[in-house]
């Protein structure tokens, strides 16, 4: 696995596989954003899924997180790596 210098999250535990990368639709009203509460990420198979699942003009977007993570508030969140549209 890639390894990402991002701060304010909690790197991924190399020993097992529940915050990793993956891609995804994300709901986001602007693409300005870093991180997503677990409500608004839905997790998809692959790249090309995650793309022909997104609806920009319902600002659901492709893209590649890192996730889920507990923060420091108690919410779970996934961190965005990149837009892939």
């Amino acid at each position: 696995m890639r390894q990402c210098v991002m701060r304010g999250y909690v790197p991924p535990d190399p020993e097992t596989s529940v915050s990793m990368e993956r891609f995804a639709v994300v709901y986001v009203p602007r693409r300005s954003r870093k991180r997503f509460s677990i409500g608004c990420v839905e997790v998809m198979a692959s790249e090309d899924i995650a793309k022909s699942s997104s609806d920009e003009a319902n600002h659901r977007y492709p893209a590649k997180v890192i996730g889920p993570s507990k923060s420091s508030e108690g919410q779970y969140l996934y961190y965005l790596v990149e837009w892939l549209a």
